[in-house]
Parts: C-alpha cells; sequence; structure tokens
C-alpha cells in the first residue's frame, strides 16, 4: 500500500512540476525527452533484435552480440547524458567540456569492431546487418551533431561509413549487403542531422525571443522609472522655487506688519495643493504641461521675483494649429528655464518669445545677469540635476532639438532655443508625447519587477 501511494504521490509530482512550467519551457523538455527517446528506440529495435540471430551460432557469436547490446546501452545512456551539455554549447550559454566525448568515442570505435566481428563470425546476417549498422551511429551522433557545424558532420560522417563499409568489405561481406549498409548510413546520418539540429536550432530561436521579450519588459521598467523621475523633477522644480520665494517673501512682509503676507501664504497654501495633485498625474502617468498655461505662470512667478518677464507670440501656439505634442514639449521647455533662472544668478529681464518657422515651433528664453553662473547652461542646474537632459529626451521623441549657450561675445545674456517640428509624432493614447523608438512600456513587467 505504501509502494502504491509513493507511486501515486511522484506521478501526482510531475503532474505538478508539468503545470508550474511555462510554455516554452514544456517545448523544450519536449524535445530534449524526444532526442533521448530516438537513441533508445534505435538501440531496443535495430540495435537489439538483429541480434537474435547470435544465438544459433555458439558462444563467440553470443558473446560479442552481448558485447555490442552492452556497448550499445552504455552509448545510449552517455547520448542522454551529453544533449543537454550540447544543447547548451549550441545556444552558446556554456561551453561543451571536451573530454565528455572521449568515452563515446572510444565506445563507438568498439561497437564497430563488435559489429565487424559478428559479421566475421556469421552471428548477423542479411537484413539484420543492414539493421545494426542503421542502429551504430545514432546514440553517438545525437549530441554529436549540435557540437560542430554540418558540413564537418557530414565530411566526418563520410569517412565514418566509407571506414565501415571498408571493414565489412574485408571480412567478406558480400557486395549487395556492402550497398546496403552503405545507404542505410547514409540514410541514419542524414534522419540523425534533420531530427536533431532543426529541433534544437528552433528551440534556440524561440529561447532568443524569450530573453528579448524579458530583456525589453526590463527596459521598459527602466524607461517608466526614467520617465517618472523627469516628471517630478520637472513638476516640483518650479513649485519648490516660488513656494521657497513666497514664503521668504511673505517673512519680510510679516516682520514689517504688511498684510499682503497672509496673501503670500495663501498663495503658498495653493501652489502647494497644486503641486500635490500634478505630483499625483505623473504617478498615473496623466501629466502633462499646457503651453499657455506654463507661459502665464512663468510670467507671474519671474515678476514676482522682480523679474521683468516679456512674453512674445504668447497666441502663436493656438492660432497656427500646432500639435498639442509639441505644445507640451514646448510647455515642459518654459517651465524648466523659468525654474532656472530663479534658481541661478542675478537676473534682472527675461524674454520668452515664441515663434513659427515653414516647418517647425521655436521657442526662445532668454535672460541677463548669466554672467557668473549661467543659470541655464550646460550643468543642467547646475547640482547634478536631470533638467536640460530630460528636456532634450522630451524634445528628441518629437524629433526637436534644445540648445543652450551665451548670446555672441556677451557672457551676461543666456539663451534657450528649443526647436520642434510640426510633423512630430502623433502622442500616445494617453495624451503625451510617443517615446523614442525602442521598447514600448509594458503594462505587466511593472508588477514583475516590484
Amino acid at each position: 500500500m505504501k509502494g502504491l501511494r509513493g507511486v501515486i504521490g511522484r506521478v501526482t509530482g510531475w503532474r505538478r512540476g508539468w503545470h508550474e512550467r511555462s510554455k516554452l519551457q514544456r517545448i523544450d523538455l519536449y524535445t530534449r525527452v524526444t532526442l533521448c527517446s530516438i537513441t533508445w528506440f534505435f538501440a531496443v529495435s535495430w540495435g537489439l533484435l538483429p541480434l537474435g540471430d547470435a544465438l544459433d551460432e555458439g558462444p563467440t557469436a553470443i558473446t560479442l552480440a552481448g558485447a555490442f547490446l552492452a556497448a550499445n546501452v552504455a552509448q545510449s545512456v552517455l547520448s542522454n547524458r551529453n544533449v543537454g551539455p550540447a544543447f547548451d554549447d549550441y545556444r552558446g550559454t556554456a561551453p561543451f567540456p571536451p573530454g565528455r566525448l572521449r568515452l563515446p568515442v572510444a565506445l563507438q570505435v568498439v561497437m564497430t569492431g563488435l559489429l565487424v566481428a559478428l559479421a566475421a563470425v556469421g552471428g548477423v546476417r542479411d537484413e539484420g546487418l543492414v539493421l545494426l549498422v542503421l542502429d551504430l551511429p545514432v546514440a553517438f551522433g545525437i549530441p554529436y551533431v549540435l557540437l560542430v557545424p554540418v558540413r564537418t558532420f557530414l565530411l566526418r560522417s563520410a569517412v565514418f561509413a566509407a571506414t565501415v563499409v571498408g571493414l565489412l568489405a574485408a571480412v567478406g561481406v558480400p557486395g549487395g549487403l556492402l550497398f546496403g549498409a552503405f545507404v542505410s548510413l547514409v540514410v541514419v546520418v542524414l534522419l540523425v542531422l534533420v531530427s536533431a539540429r532543426p529541433s534544437v536550432w528552433s528551440l534556440s530561436v524561440m529561447w532568443q525571443a524569450e530573453e528579448a521579450r524579458d530583456m525589453q519588459a526590463r527596459l521598459a521598467v527602466a524607461e517608466e522609472r526614467l520617465r517618472f523621475g523627469r516628471d517630478m523633477h520637472d513638476v516640483l522644480g518650479r513649485n519648490l522655487s516660488v513656494i521657497a520665494l513666497k514664503s521668504e517673501l511673505a517673512v519680510e512682509l510679516a516682520q514689517r506688519g504688511n498684510p499682503a503676507a497672509m496673501d503670500q501664504m495663501v498663495e503658498v497654501q495653493r501652489i502647494a495643493r497644486a503641486s500635490q495633485q500634478e505630483v499625483r498625474d505623473v504617478v498615473r502617468g496623466y501629466r502633462e504641461a499646457d503651453l499657455p498655461t506654463e507661459l502665464m505662470g512663468a510670467q507671474g512667478v519671474l515678476r514676482a521675483a522682480g523679474i521683468t518677464c516679456t512674453v512674445e507670440g504668447a497666441d502663436g501656439p493656438a492660432g497656427i494649429g500646432a500639435p498639442a505634442a509639441v505644445q507640451a514639449a514646448l510647455g515642459w521647455v518654459v517651465r524648466e528655464t523659468a525654474t532656472n533662472v530663479l534658481r541661478h544668478g542675478d537676473p534682472r529681464h527675461c524674454w520668452i518669445r515664441l515663434a513659427r518657422t515653414r516647418d517647425a515651433v521655436v521657442l526662445e528664453v532668454e535672460n541677463d545677469g548669466a554672467g557668473a553662473t549661467r543659470p541655464l547652461g550646460g550643468t543642467d542646474d547646475g547640482g547634478g540635476g536631470s533638467g536640460l537632459a530630460g528636456l532634450r529626451v522630451r524634445l528628441g521623441a518629437l524629433g526637436g532639438s534644445l540648445t543652450a549657450g551665451a548670446v555672441g561675445n556677451d557672457d551676461d545674456l543666456f539663451r534657450v532655443t528649443a526647436t520642434v517640428p510640426l510633423t512630430a509624432p502623433r502622442p500616445a493614447a494617453d495624451g503625451r508625447p510617443a517615446p523614442p523608438p525602442g521598447p514600448s512600456p509594458a503594462p505587466s513587467a511593472l508588477p514583475e519587477e516590484r
């Protein structure tokens, strides 16, 4: 009873293990088992049945037949053990240890010698000899065909076939059987080739596709993290700067007893609440900048900081029909550059110009007082942030560009120029600009990464 329960338990475990495998893992297991089964099919049928003729030919023939059978079984066991490493070598995941071929090669030589000896003593006759020849190279050939190029395998198989036929001829096998043995060797070599190599090649391609999908998912996760970090920087950078500025202003007004301090703190409260909502939108992936709103916000914030801000061409995008993705990308540029003007340098004036060429929209943000600190320069916020780098990514996704540098020889003037073509790629379904070419974020990848 206990033995029966043990068998049932093992069968249940095998069944559970099968269902826990992925589809590709099942195909992999099925292919390996099939290749191993072919070896035993040949060994039990064509490698065993012809040996019955030796029972009537005396002890020498029986001994040779038993030795051939034992060598065939040992070769089949080694073949099954070598299929896995041979497959790994074919895929390039792990090299096949050269030492593992020594014993199979020796057994192949022994089996060939025993077959020739059986033919010499009459232990195998007529069709039986042809069947043994069919079985002779199968066990060794299945893993070996995966380890060498096809051309090398065919050339060495031809040499082996010529050697076997020559040895059989030397012990007096008739010409008709020699021809049958040669044809059998050719057929079985081709059978091994078309059975093992295409199967493993197909499986290798499927594994490569699976690895590519896994890598795509990982890249999608990384891309989503970069987007999240970039959006958080863009969303909170200006708002925190404005909150700090207005808080300082409110403190100064309160110290003077000016009731306007209350208005400034109310504005700080409003901006903080708006920031909370923007952070929620970033988390959901729905956050997008609105160009007219960002232009008005930048103008108001800079003026509140005592910086004269002039906006030219503010009606451009709405009036000229620029795509929503183009306006959104330029909205981020306005937000980031205005933030940098507040954070760095000591500017007195800032000019924001929006214009359209024949095939693009151009945004320029220029400020003075940049001689010492270059507020909008290539240091991306001067603190290792991702400001201008993030803007270049956004604009690059639309085929646009971003340049920043001093204006002519005047170190006090600094200008950021963003150019976005009107024929930009269509935005994604959620309204954000289409990402750069590459793997798209996979919804299922994020839960797996977490």
